[in-house]
């Protein structure tokens, strides 16, 4: 269950989920898995040899899938040092602990962290430079669970024990502290929520990825456009009010002169 309590700025309520990750699976259905992800959404791909010794989001994952193996059976050292061996061949760093669901695919990879109680869903696109760490204020549960079909931009930072909800697109060096519930954007540093018409699958379909530069461009102009309006409607106001206060001057004047004339005198 998401738990907006931390984002004031969200008003609708959580709603139960099914865990964003698959148990059901052997590890050589996982890996069956992993293999057709990244044969389906790379087309730079040539032949199966070719993924198979040349791309370190595809090695990341299989030895993740070891380490994680040893690490729920309490083999930590072992996993451990599989972890290690992951992070030099690939340049990408998984705890062994972390728990990562199928159809999961690592775009380029370089720099990614994944800490040790992060969840990561079923169909998740997470590009380069990506970090899912924690804050260092939890003791347990202290890295952030990530819904089915989240899509991670480069770069980007999700941070402490959050939860991001299904179909989420997390922008480009955005930095996500606070829980983004399913179907939204979360973009900026910290990250915004901007809700988003994108259905319920986003998956790694490219064509579902938003233009996020034309979307902020968007939303500036609009909000220009209404502060426009605004500093106009101020204007009139201004205007009329000084229209008011010059008519209602003249008008006292001219009933003082009309007083002096009629003998009032000074």
């Amino acid at each position: 269950m998401l738990d907006f309590k931390n984002n004031s700025s969200l008003t609708c309520k959580a709603s139960p989920r099914s865990s964003p990750v698959s148990f059901k699976k052997s590890l050589f259905q996982l890996l069956k898995s992993e293999w057709q992800t990244v044969k389906e959404h790379n087309p730079s791909i040539q032949n199966g040899l070719e993924m198979l010794l040349c791309y370190p989001g595809f090695h990341a994952l299989i030895l993740h899938r070891g380490a994680h193996w040893l690490y729920r059976r309490n083999l930590f050292l072992l996993a451990r040092l599989i972890s290690t061996l992951n992070r030099f061949l690939t340049g990408i760093e998984i705890h062994p602990g972390a728990m990562i669901g199928e159809r999961v695919f690592i775009a380029h990879g370089l720099g990614v962290v994944i800490g040790e109680t992060a969840i990561v869903g079923d169909g998740t696109l997470i590009y380069q430079g990506v970090t899912l760490g924690g804050t260092g204020k939890e003791k347990e549960k202290r890295h952030p669970t990530l819904g089915k079909n989240v899509v991670v931009g480069p770069g980007a930072k999700v941070l402490g024990n959050i939860e991001i909800g299904d179909n989420v697109y997390i922008g480009t060096e955005s930095v996500v502290l606070r829980n983004v519930p399913e179907n939204s954007l979360a973009i900026g540093i910290p990250a915004r929520i901007v809700y988003s018409p994108f259905g319920t699958e986003i998956g790694l379909s490219r064509e579902l990825q938003p233009d996020l530069e034309a979307q902020t461009i968007k939303y500036l102009f609009e909000r220009i456009k209404e502060l426009e309006a605004q500093i106009e409607s101020l204007k009139a106001e201004v205007n009329a009010s000084s229209i008011e206060i010059k008519e209602d001057v003249t008008r006292k004047s001219n009933l003082l002169i009309e007083e002096f004339l009629d003998g009032a005198g000074i």
